[in-house]
């Protein structure tokens, strides 16, 4: 079992490790070990305010303290790390993102590349030429519906220190934006399902220009995108976009890129084809 690799796997936001539970079981009957990482304030260590639950009071909780207050990107980056730097004991690492996990994701390879046998992006942040955030007001995301978490925003995020979404919300139109940008292309049933996977609270902190792919660390590890072709939340110009970037930066070292069918979500509640994709890449 030496040389076989260990999947270490970085959620997005307002997510947890609890999502890839089915997609481990898929990489497990194929024969392939993986750990989901819960990122700092996610999993058991999130906070569910009292006032959260049902019935709901959105004014106490507008004003309740979260525990990922504070949380930056380099202790995402620092969490992370910590756990390749145990599976790396047992031999090659492949360090698989989700979403938002690509920031931390990429933060860690310009920290450890050694750490890192491969980097899998599945429809993740991987910020090349500008910043995270920055990305949003380029043409590639013009069709993005902004506002699909504002509907259920809840509190100020300057007052709270986070960004809190109230996912338990029973607003049609909310409900109806988070399907249409996340998930299409699943039931409503299994869209309410993930929905309650969900936790409240996200850190703010997405990095700055320093937190970039850097050609030097980075940039040295193979790397494989693979692209969400349904995804209206990170469009595939912007998974093109930055893929194209990060093979400028690199020429020597470009992007191995596949596709899968499906929206931001639909490769993690019906996971066989992103399984069957991901080892393959183990016997790279």
């Amino acid at each position: 079992m030496q040389n076989q690799p260990t999947f270490v796997l970085v959620h997005g936001a307002f997510a947890n490790s609890f999502s890839f539970a089915p997609l481990q079981a898929e990489l497990a009957l194929l024969g392939h070990r993986s750990v989901a990482v819960d990122l700092p304030g996610h999993g058991f260590e999130a906070t569910f305010p009292a006032p959260y639950q049902a019935p709901q009071d959105l004014e106490a909780l507008a004003a309740e303290p979260g525990g990922i207050r504070g949380v930056t990107l380099a202790d995402n980056a620092a969490r992370v790390i910590e756990v390749l730097e145990r599976a790396k004991r047992n031999g090659p690492t492949i360090l698989v993102a989700h979403s938002r996990g690509g920031a931390t994701t990429t933060a860690v390879a310009n920290a450890r590349p050694e750490l890192i046998d491969r980097i899998v992006y599945v429809s993740a942040w991987c910020p090349v030429d500008l910043d995270v955030n920055d990305y949003y007001a380029q043409p590639e995301m013009a069709d993005v519906d902004a506002g699909a978490l504002a509907a259920a925003l809840v509190g100020n995020p300057a007052e709270l220190g986070l960004l809190r979404v109230n996912f338990r919300t029973a607003d049609p139109t909310a409900l109806a934006a988070f399907k249409q940008a996340f998930a299409a292309d699943l039931t409503d049933d299994e869209f309410r399902t993930f929905l309650n996977t969900f936790q409240p609270d996200e850190n703010l902190d997405v990095g700055t220009s320093a937190d970039r792919a850097q050609a030097a660390t980075w940039g040295r590890i193979p790397r494989t995108y693979v692209r969400l072709a349904a995804d209206t939340s990170l469009p595939p110009a912007v998974q093109d976009r930055m893929i194209r970037e990060a093979d400028v930066l690199t020429p020597d070292n470009p992007f191995d890129v596949r596709t899968l069918e499906g929206s931001h979500l639909r490769w993690l509640v019906h996971p066989k084809p992103a399984a069957e994709l991901l080892a393959g890449l183990a016997q790279h």
